[in-house]
């Protein structure tokens, strides 16, 4: 067994929401009898964490915690659009738009405890559950606030739309923008290759990406490993057949996915560069994190073994053959030399 080890690198961007049609997301957010906050929009929740994300912000908007904060029904029958899950929008979308909203509920009630208070707006906070006016005894919790607000007739309730401006490409020079917020990273992947069976494994994959501003950080690498890992099956295993318009690998027996064996050690790096258009500062990591992972991998190998390798997935067999080109070629120079 001949063992080789490589490293590669590789960067790339992304940009943040849909570019077929102007991207929107609308929210209605109400603080409710009890000091709870209810936020009600059109979101998508498939395993992403959306609806953690989303609390949290809520939360902090409000001066609530963030196991207060229901998020309400996403049937846009009776929610505001907020459109699909997918092209990295949701944070981004979603969660400006909920910022957006929280913020207009909570100057109404604020307008309402300074006048009830006799103090200046601006003098006002909240935060876990509580509200005050600075340089001054006032205090309360947001149960009572919101008590107060209602009996003078106002309810705590704010709506907001958050919209991606963006242009398309002109069809001759390019020009055009595409995108309203745009995400970097790089990757630098270390493999090790068996040069007498093909076989390719990773060993660790040190991954550093701009999420704006990372609202749950935890959140964030996991979004950030679970795209390695996936790149991984598409760079290393991932093989969709057909023969005569039937497919050849109709189950996982032949269509390979990695396993918990296959993932490698990951480090995640949190780069927080804030967007400046939007409210919240964030921009968003589901699809951004794939990118630069398969590139890294081949160069690695390519450093490891000195082939390329340019079509997808990199399997044993490709590495062999690729490898005894090279050979082939080695003898046919050293011959003519």
């Amino acid at each position: 067994m001949a063992l080789k080890r490589g490293r590669g690198v590789a960067g790339g961007w992304y940009g943040i929401a849909r570019t077929a049609s102007i991207d929107r997301a609308a929210t209605w957010a109400e603080l409710d009898d009890g000091g709870t906050a209810k936020v009600v929009t059109g979101v998508t929740e498939i395993g992403e964490g959306i609806l953690t994300v989303l609390a949290q912000i809520a939360a902090e908007e409000l001066g609530v915690r963030p196991w207060e904060v229901t998020i309400g029904d996403n049937d846009t029958a009776r929610a505001p659009e907020a459109a699909h899950a997918g092209a990295t929008r949701q944070t981004y979308m979603i969660g400006n738009s909920v910022a957006l909203a929280c913020r207009e509920a909570r100057a109404r009630l604020f307008e309402q405890m300074a006048d009830h208070w006799g103090v200046a707006v601006a003098s006002l906070d909240s935060r876990d559950g509580e509200i005050w006016s600075d340089g001054s005894n006032h205090r309360c919790t947001m149960k009572e606030a919101v008590d107060i607000s209602k009996k003078r007739g106002v309810v705590p309730v704010g709506s907001a739309s958050f919209t991606a401006h963006h242009t398309g490409l002109d069809g001759e020079d390019g020009s055009g923008r595409p995108w309203q917020a745009y995400v970097f990273g790089c990757q630098v992947a270390e493999v090790e290759v068996d040069t007498m069976t093909g076989e390719v494994q990773v060993l660790g994959v040190w991954a550093a990406h701009d999420v704006g501003r990372a609202v749950n950080p935890k959140g964030v690498e996991g979004q950030i490993e679970g795209g390695v890992v996936q790149a991984i099956g598409q760079g290393l295993m991932e093989h969709y057949e057909t023969h005569e318009g039937r497919t050849t690998t109709p189950g996982f027996a032949k269509y390979i996915l990695p396993t918990a064996l296959d993932v490698p050690k990951i480090t995640s790096v949190i780069v927080e560069d804030p967007d400046p258009i939007g409210p919240l500062g964030v921009k968003g990591i589901g699809e951004p994190a794939m990118v630069p992972t398969i590139p890294a991998v081949m160069n690695a190998i390519y450093d490891a073994i000195g082939v390329r390798i340019t079509s997808l997935p990199a399997t044993p067999d490709k590495i062999i053959e690729a490898i005894r080109k090279k050979n082939e070629a080695t003898k046919i120079a050293q011959a003519a030399a």
